[in-house]
């Protein structure tokens, strides 16, 4: 017991000193829904950097889990508009990492220099989102 507390107790200091810093994502792992994907990062220790959370800072999308079909609907092909856009070019990065909730990095995401929360704004799949109150989306049809 005390050793899985010493190992938790230096998840809590190390996973801060790596989220100062901009990160090159080696691989995207999957792709939950249009503001939540898990990545390795190379160069980070593997208990911080394989298979982490991260949630796309600045944005608000529609749930996978939604309270009603329409929102389901769209969390899908927002889910699918992410993933198509992380796949598309070459070099994904997280910038300005902080820790966000349930051990996710919240990061601004950039593939090939381009924004992800710009582009999911953009296409109508996300909205702005400053982490306070969200709006619902079953209202929107």
């Amino acid at each position: 017991m005390l050793r899985i507390a010493l190992i938790l107790g230096s998840l809590v200091f190390a996973l801060p000193l790596f989220a100062e810093t901009n990160a090159t994502v080696a691989r995207i792992n999957s792709v939950y829904d249009a503001d939540t994907f898990r990545v390795d990062i190379n160069d980070w220790p593997d208990i911080v950097g394989k298979n982490i959370p991260v949630r796309v800072n600045g944005v608000d999308a529609a749930e996978i889990r939604g309270k009603c079909l329409s929102e389901k609907e769209r969390a899908k092909a927002a889910r699918d508009y992410t993933r198509k856009f992380l796949q598309s070019g070459h070099t994904v990065e997280l910038r300005n990492i902080q820790r966000g909730k349930y051990f996710r990095l919240l990061a601004d995401v950039y593939v090939d220099g381009a924004s992800l929360s710009e582009a999911l704004i953009a296409s109508g799949h996300a909205r702005s989102y400053d982490g306070g109150t969200r709006q619902g989306w079953c209202a929107l049809n």
